[in-house]
């Protein structure tokens, strides 16, 4: 008998552990009619809707249902799928800095929801309003391993609106069955939601999320399961025209320029799951600048892409390779060229395609054909940019990849040498992630090809981690041959085999004002094969951090470095001053406090002060920022970076200043007024970015942007300019 009910026992505990692994899941029930967007759910037929609710915590605990909870109600008719979304709280003083779409979602009350369309745990499309109905959208990728997968530049068509309550909030959406990708005859879609509640101090999800992984981490997800298959939706065809005006003067050159400029984009699905994107006569010219840098270093700084054309499936073609040192593809490259003396210019680009998406469950197919303008006068030729990218899937998450990139100019110019009227790359990645994202990583080998670069002409690397609450560890390492060639990639340096691994232990206090703490050691190692495998460069990494209940972070870090200079090299960037010499090994160590107060606040500050050993000398650095939130109409910010290199007589000494104040104002929805300006001694400028832009349309904006930089030593006017934009989003 006691055999019986132990037998017994043992069965019902083994049902309830598998129940509890089982993903939730809900019923998206079919309707017939349209649902006005108000914010208010108070048409009966949201009587009818199941609700994906019982919202796990995810901060400060990760072991407990939410204290503020969240009930989301979903419906979907042949073309739109409605969602109504309560969200319970302890008051009305919610913190919303701006009412500016696509808003950042950490420090403010939000709620954002992630649909897999494919079900493949690898890419998803977000979805997000706060308690005033301003909206924001993005794109998940990589399986939402890391931040370089969101991506918030992409924008599409949707409505919302919300309704402030009595101890809770409304939003309402419709989101138009066109802006999802997904394949005909589907019957369930994998989602998760997550929410910031900034009056409870809490983070939640619907489907539970460990605290060790981040919060859009695509592992994690329920089911929402639709009543009956989801169709074969009309194809939609956006054609998207612009006209540009700009009025500018170099007064560095004394050239004045008037210019009216039109073109024009389309946007066409083919079928429920690929994206065609064509461009003629593509205006690049973003009306939003680039932040400054202080780049201390011997090497080239990545900066993100903002261009609109580039952003659907970006993953598809940017993330092969080592990010760090050897991206095949960099779309930035296609735009810009070097001129006859060197310098980086704009390269206008006549017009061209792009074919992106899903080819079935198991294959994604990126395909891009961009044709750049020839500019004799600055020795520039016109160029044909092709990328070729197919993505298999293989088992749960992970991916094998092919990439294919054509730089090629079709024409005899006398000033392209031989070696540069091509260059192409071929590359395989092997990109791995776990059913519960406790292994992730990739595998890569790519191979360039162009006239007489030589035999070293591949790059290759491997990056294996291991996620846990306690334990996390990565085996890194890449190598990049010396005649390796990537012109449409972005390549850091050559020669190198470098080994990146790390370490790290975490903890997670039960009482106390820390919520975790944890070390990490990381020693990142170089050797150049070109110099009988030499060590030229190593850094020992070691950091204490820590994140408080309360949401300030705070860390210590100390950095034991060597360089072996094979070149000579100024860091202060000093005009005319004696480098520092070859062919000469420097061991410097530095230390580094950095902190970040509860984001929450209406004013909020970070710090990060280093100072220490710098080659042969000494440095004192400081990063920071300041922010003010007078909400929702007004943030002002400020951000500093002071560098003071002291090195010994005859080599020079500097200090470095990056000054950033930003101003934004958001009138209402539709008018923004935005004014950045950047002080940089180190690039001997002072600029001037003032942005107004009205939404008077879905999508569709006019921009009104005033330009204007000085030198710094004598500030005397360098260039200025003002850019009238219009652009329409019109639905064919």
């Amino acid at each position: 008998m006691a055999n019986r009910y132990f037998f017994l026992w043992t069965f019902l505990v083994a049902l309830g552990l598998a129940a509890q692994d089982a993903p939730k899941s809900f019923t998206v029930k079919f309707i017939q009619e349209e649902i006005n967007i108000d914010g208010k759910l108070d048409e009966p037929i949201w009587e009818i809707a199941e609700s994906a609710n019982n919202f796990q915590q995810y901060f400060p605990s990760d072991s407990i249902l939410a204290i503020q909870q969240t009930d989301i109600k979903m419906l979907y008719s042949e073309s739109t799928l409605y969602i109504g979304i309560t969200l319970f709280t302890e008051g009305d003083d919610y913190v919303v800095p701006s009412l500016e779409r696509d808003f950042r979602a950490g420090g403010s009350d939000n709620i954002s929801i992630l649909f897999d369309t494919f079900n493949d745990g690898t890419n998803a499309f977000l979805f997000g309003s706060n308690p005033y109905g301003v909206r924001r959208e993005a794109l998940i990728s990589g399986g939402g391993f890391d931040l370089s997968g969101f991506t918030t530049s992409w924008d599409v068509k949707w409505r919302g609106e919300s309704q402030i309550y009595d101890g809770y909030y409304v939003t309402e959406w419709a989101i138009p069955l066109t802006s999802f990708k997904f394949n005909e005859g589907e019957t369930k879609w994998r989602m998760n939601s997550y929410r910031f509640d900034t009056q409870t101090n809490e983070t939640s999800t619907w489907a539970e999320i460990p605290q060790n992984q981040l919060i859009f981490n695509l592992a994690f997800m329920g089911d929402m399961v639709f009543e009956k298959p989801l169709g074969k939706y009309r194809t939609p065809f956006a054609l998207i025209p612009y006209t540009n005006g700009v009025s500018a003067k170099d007064f560095e050159t004394g050239d004045n320029l008037n210019t009216l400029n039109f073109g024009a984009d389309a946007k066409i699905s083919v079928g429920n799951s690929l994206n065609l994107d064509l461009t003629l006569n593509p205006d690049f010219s973003t009306v939003e600048v680039d932040n400054f840098i202080t780049n201390l270093t011997r090497f080239e700084v990545a900066l993100p892409e903002r261009r609109q054309f580039f952003v659907d499936n970006n993953d598809l073609f940017a993330s092969f390779g080592n990010s760090r040192d050897s991206n095949p593809f960099f779309s930035r490259r296609i735009g810009i060229a070097e001129d006859a003396d060197g310098e980086t210019i704009e390269n206008g680009i006549i017009g061209g395609m792009r074919l992106s998406g899903k080819l079935n469950e198991d294959w994604r197919l990126g395909f891009l054909n961009l044709q750049t303008e020839e500019d004799l006068q600055n020795e520039i030729a016109s160029n044909n940019n092709t990328v070729l990218a197919l993505q298999k899937k293989l088992f749960s998450r992970s991916n094998l990849s092919f990439i294919f990139v054509n730089r090629q100019t079709f024409k005899d110019y006398d000033f392209v040498e031989e070696t540069d009227r091509y260059n192409r790359v071929v590359g395989l990645d092997y990109n791995l992630a776990s059913s519960d994202n406790t292994w992730v990583g990739k595998f890569f080998y790519h191979k360039s090809f162009a006239k007489d670069i030589g035999n070293d002409d591949s790059s290759g690397g491997v990056d294996l981690q291991y996620n846990s609450r306690h334990v996390n560890f990565g085996l890194r390492g890449n190598y990049v041959g010396n005649d390796f060639r990537s012109d449409l990639g972005f390549v850091r340096r050559r020669d190198i085999i470098a080994a990146r691994p790390f370490v790290e232990y975490n903890f997670w206090p039960k009482k106390g004002k820390i919520n975790t703490h944890g070390f990490r050691f990381s020693p990142n190692a170089i050797w150049r094969p070109t110099l009988d495998y030499q060590n030229t460069d190593y850094v020992m990494f070691s950091s204490w951090g820590a994140e408080y209940k309360e949401q300030q972070q705070i860390s210590f870090n100390m950095f034991n470095r060597f360089t072996f200079l094979t070149d000579p090299f100024d860091p202060t960037g000093t005009e005319g001053a004696l480098e520092l010499p070859a062919d000469t090994g420097y061991y410097y160590t530095s230390f580094e406090a950095e902190f970040e107060s509860d984001r929450r606040k209406v004013f909020s500050y970070s710090a990060a002060p280093q100072y220490g050993d710098f080659y042969n000398g000494k440095r004192f650095s400081f990063e920071g920022d300041m922010s003010l939130r007078l909400q929702p109409k007004v943030f002002l910010s400020l951000n500093v970076n002071y560098d003071r290199i002291q090195l010994p007589n005859p080599f020079p000494s500097a200090n470095l200043w990056l000054i950033s104040p930003r101003i934004n104002i958001t009138f209402n929805k539709a008018i923004f007024w935005s004014t950045l300006v950047q002080y940089s001694n180190q690039r001997d400028n002072l600029g001037f970015n003032s942005r107004l832009q009205w939404r008077f349309a879905p999508l569709s904006d006019l921009f009104i942007v005033y330009n204007d930089n000085y030198f710094v030593e004598s500030f005397a006017p360098r260039s200025r300019s003002i850019n009238l934009k219009f652009t329409y989003w019109l639905n064919i």
